[in-house]
């Protein structure tokens, strides 16, 4: 084959590829685009949630040590990476009794820092985090007041033995004083009684002797 022919040739096979390809991929833009993921929020709060509550329960069952094992878990995976959702559950955490790492007041913190930011968290977070803050503070908050009212009644008690042992005191100056005043009244009548035996001794001879 000449070697024109062949460049027609070929130039006029690369055009009608080239046109091939624009008419596919112009068939293809104007085809509908599939939609976008639908992301289920509700679920995904429902699976947060369980997974949070599950850790809770192995928690409070779990030896001492395998709990000093999870809370650190938490605590580094909150540090690493402090997501919304990792500080909420390192606070259940924290605010959950009967293990030594039980911190109600920095629970407590890390709440209101939560929920100063509530869209951050998905809805069920949302609302554990606002129940389990409100629990918080109505414990603190009783807690302060028996505080209180201990220390007003070890206050009372330590008045009430302050003013015991202040009457107690008078009441011993009180009979000092009057065994001092009894002992010094016995004296003036042992020194009577002696003079009036003195004088009771010197009589009888007097009245014997003759004028």
């Amino acid at each position: 084959m000449p070697h024109n022919i062949a460049r027609t040739l070929a130039g006029a096979v690369l055009s009608v590829l080239l046109t091939a390809c624009a008419s596919d991929y112009n068939a293809r833009e104007r085809e509908p685009r599939p939609p976008p993921p639908v992301v289920d929020k509700n679920a995904a709060s429902v699976a947060v949630l369980t997974e949070d509550l599950q850790l809770l329960q192995k928690l409070v069952q779990a030896p001492a040590a395998e709990q000093a094992e999870m809370t650190t878990a938490v605590q580094r995976d909150f540090e690493t990476a402090p997501t919304p959702s990792r500080q909420l559950r390192y606070a259940l955490v924290l605010a959950t009794t009967g293990h030594p790492a039980t911190d109600l007041p920095r629970a407590q913190r890390l709440l209101r820092e939560l929920m100063a930011n509530p869209e951050m968290l998905l809805s069920g977070e949302r609302a554990l985090a606002f129940l389990e803050l409100q629990q918080i503070d109505d414990h603190l908050t009783l807690d302060a007041e028996n505080r209180r009212l201990q220390g007003d009644a070890v206050r009372a008690d330590r008045e009430r033995l302050s003013t015991s042992n202040r009457r107690l005191q008078l009441e011993t100056d009180e009979n000092a004083r009057l065994r001092k005043e009894l002992e010094e009244a016995r004296a003036k009548l042992d020194a009577i009684a002696n003079i009036e035996r003195s004088l009771n001794e010197r009589k009888p001879s007097n009245e014997g002797r003759q004028p």
